[in-house]
C-alpha cells in the first residue's frame, strides 16, 4: 500500500500528450520506458509527456525508494510523522508542486490529522519505538507473550477448520432454536471487525447477522438507553454479533463527555440487570474485550491514515482517542469492575497478533455452546496467554482501583455470584 501511497495521487490526471501545456507539468509516476532516450519530433513515445519536461538523465535518482513491504513505517521525529509522497524527487515548478501538495492532502486528509496528534498527545520515546519497528512481523509491546505474528500457513489451516464448526454450530442454533448473542468491544484499532467478519464469513446470513448502530437519532435519545438495541435482539435460531454495544456509555460517551455524569451511573447500574435479564430469559451472551497495547494501536492508525480503502474506518473520535488513552484505560477499569458478573463475564483478549486472537475468539465461544458434532480436540485447544478472564489478561498501566464514583454515596454495589 505503501508504495501506491508514495508514487501518485489518483486525483491528478496523466498530462496531456498532443498539446503543449502552458506550465511544466511533473513526469507520470511509474517513469515510462521511453525516457531512457529522447523522443524524437514527431514520434509518441509509449507514454507520451510534454516536451516541455526533459527526460531526467540518471532514472534511477528521480524514483521513490523501494517499498519496503512494510505497512506502518513512515514515523519520523523532526520531520511530519507521517510524509506526504516527495513531489521534489522530480524537478517540477513550485506552483505545480504546490498544487499537488494540496491535492495528496485532500485524498488522504487522515495524514495531516493523525501527524498532528501524534505531535501532540504521543510520547516521542513510544513514537521512535514505533517508528523503528520496520518488520509487520514483529510484535512492538513487550508484555505481549510472543515476538512473532502467527504465520500465515499456520493461521490459515486452523482458521478454515474452525469455520466449518462455526458452520455446524449454526446448524446446531437454527435447529435447537437457541439465541445467541456475541458482543465485540474493545479500543479503536483493536481488531472488533476483523474478527468478526471471519465469524460470520461462512455462516448462512438468514440466520446471523451484524449489529453496528450509528449515534443515537433525536427520537432514539429520548428512549430507554438500551431500548435501540433490545429490538435487536435475536429471534429463535438466530446469531447476532454487536459490533460496539451498549457499552459506548461506558467508553466514549463516558471519556468524551457525551453523556452526563447521572446517566454514566445509572448505566452502570442498569448494565448487570439488563444482561442478567437477557442471559435468564435464554440468551447466551458472550462478551468479548480486544486488549491492544498502545504501541500497536498507533502502528494501525498509521496504516489506516495511509491506506485510502481503510481511512474511512478512522473517525475524528478514533485520532482523539490517541491523546486520552490513561482516560479510556480508566473508563475500561471501572466499567470491567461493575459489569464483570457471574451471568455475563466479560471474555479478554489479546489482539496485538490479530491471527492469534481471531482464532481464539472463536475458539472460545465454540468451547461453550453444545452444538452436535464439535470437534473438541480443535476448539479445546486455546492459548490462555491470549484469551482469558478480566482478572487474568490485561495490558501494562491497567488493573487500576476505579475513579468513576464521586462519593460513595453514588457508589453501585459490585455485583457477585448469586447464591
Amino acid at each position: 500500500m505503501n508504495q501506491f501511497f508514495k508514487t501518485k495521487s489518483p486525483d491528478l490526471p496523466d498530462p496531456p500528450a498532443v498539446s503543449k501545456p502552458e506550465e511544466d507539468v511533473p513526469v507520470p509516476d511509474p517513469l515510462p520506458a521511453a525516457l531512457d532516450t529522447p523522443t524524437s519530433p514527431g514520434t509518441e513515445p509509449a507514454e507520451s509527456i510534454p516536451e516541455a519536461v526533459a527526460p531526467p538523465e540518471k532514472p534511477a535518482e528521480t524514483t521513490m525508494e523501494p517499498d519496503s513491504g512494510e505497512e506502518n513505517d513512515a514515523l519520523v521525529t523532526e520531520t511530519p510523522a507521517f510524509p506526504m509522497p516527495e513531489t521534489g524527487a522530480i524537478e517540477t515548478p513550485s506552483e505545480t508542486a504546490s498544487t499537488t501538495s494540496e491535492a495528496m492532502i485532500d485524498a488522504f486528509p487522515m495524514v495531516a490529522v493523525i501527524d498532528e496528534k501524534v505531535r501532540k498527545s504521543i510520547p516521542p520515546e513510544l513514537t521512535e519505538k514505533v517508528r523503528s519497528a520496520k518488520k509487520k512481523s514483529r510484535i512492538i509491546s513487550e508484555a505481549y507473550p510472543y515476538e512473532k505474528v502467527m504465520s500465515s500457513s499456520k493461521y490459515n489451516r486452523q482458521i478454515e477448520l474452525l469455520q466449518i464448526e462455526l458452520v455446524k454450530m449454526q446448524a446446531w442454533v437454527g435447529k435447537s432454536g437457541e439465541r445467541v448473542v456475541a458482543v465485540f468491544e474493545g479500543r479503536d484499532a483493536a481488531g472488533k471487525g476483523g474478527t468478526i467478519k471471519r465469524f460470520i464469513e461462512n455462516l448462512n446470513p438468514r440466520g446471523a447477522r451484524v449489529v453496528a448502530l450509528a449515534k443515537p437519532s433525536e427520537t432514539e435519545k429520548g428512549q430507554w438507553y438500551f431500548q435501540r438495541y433490545v429490538q435487536n435482539m435475536p429471534t429463535s435460531g438466530e446469531l447476532v454479533f454487536f459490533d460496539r454495544s451498549w457499552y459506548n456509555r461506558a467508553g466514549v460517551e463516558r471519556v468524551m463527555g457525551f453523556c452526563k455524569p447521572n446517566e454514566y451511573l445509572e448505566f452502570m447500574r442498569q448494565a448487570p440487570e439488563f444482561e442478567r435479564m437477557l442471559t435468564r430469559s435464554g440468551i447466551k451472551l458472550f462478551k468479548f474485550w480486544f486488549s491492544v497495547s498502545r504501541e500497536e494501536q498507533l502502528r494501525r492508525f498509521i496504516g489506516r491514515a495511509k491506506d485510502p480503502l481503510k481511512q474511512w474506518k478512522l473517525s475524528p473520535m478514533d485520532v482523539e482517542s490517541l491523546g486520552r488513552w490513561d482516560e479510556y484505560t480508566q473508563a475500561k477499569e471501572s466499567m470491567l469492575f461493575y459489569s464483570d458478573t457471574a451471568d455475563a463475564p466479560w471474555t479478554i483478549v489479546r489482539s496485538d497478533d490479530k491471527k492469534r486472537a481471531r482464532l481464539n475468539a472463536i475458539k472460545f465461544l465454540l468451547k461453550e455452546i453444545p452444538y452436535d458434532g464439535k470437534d473438541h480436540s480443535l476448539v479445546d485447544d486455546m492459548d490462555p496467554l491470549v484469551v482469558g478472564s478480566a482478572k487474568d489478561i490485561y495490558e501494562k498501566g491497567e488493573r487500576i482501583v476505579p475513579t468513576t464514583i464521586t462519593s460513595p454515596a453514588d457508589e453501585p454495589e459490585p455485583e457477585t455470584e448469586p447464591s
